[in-house]
């Protein structure tokens, strides 16, 4: 079952489509918080023209199951989805989802939040960023 809610992709995802799964799941879930992080265009000063993200493969999604292991076990949640895509993605398009169920919205919130945070302290995904100026690795991890 962690593989359809833990996945690293190239493809573009549904948000729709993952929500009702994750919803799915359990009828005792009351709430649904979802983060969708998406490419801007400006950092630092900086127009960015595409983002590219790199992942050391079986780690990082080692790294999300237990991310999703550990939210399951200290929050009072009853699923949780995470994805996020690799390669290159052009400014505007979806890079990472997280949709975290439970029986109450604070404890989804607190937990999405949570996942959100340890994803990018400790999932060895790492992006570039393409400027007018040139590429950029982006090495800290708000």
């Amino acid at each position: 079952m962690t593989q359809e809610f833990i996945r690293i992709q190239t493809d573009d995802f549904s948000v729709e489509n993952e929500t009702i799964k994750l919803r799915d799941t359990s009828k005792r879930i009351g709430g649904i918080v979802t983060f969708l992080g998406t490419a801007r265009d400006f950092s630092k000063g900086q127009e960015i023209n595409k983002m590219d993200f790199e992942h050391y493969p079986g780690m990082a999604e080692k790294r999300l199951g237990e991310i999703r292991d550990q939210a399951l076990k200290d929050y009072d949640i009853i699923e949780v989805t995470i994805i996020h895509r690799v390669g290159e993605i052009a400014v505007g398009e979806n890079i990472v989802l997280i949709i975290v169920g439970a029986e109450h919205r604070q404890d989804a919130f607190r937990a999405c939040s949570w996942c959100i945070d340890e994803l990018k302290r400790i999932t060895p995904i790492w992006k570039k960023e393409t400027t007018p100026k040139g590429v950029v690795w982006v090495e800290e991890h708000p």
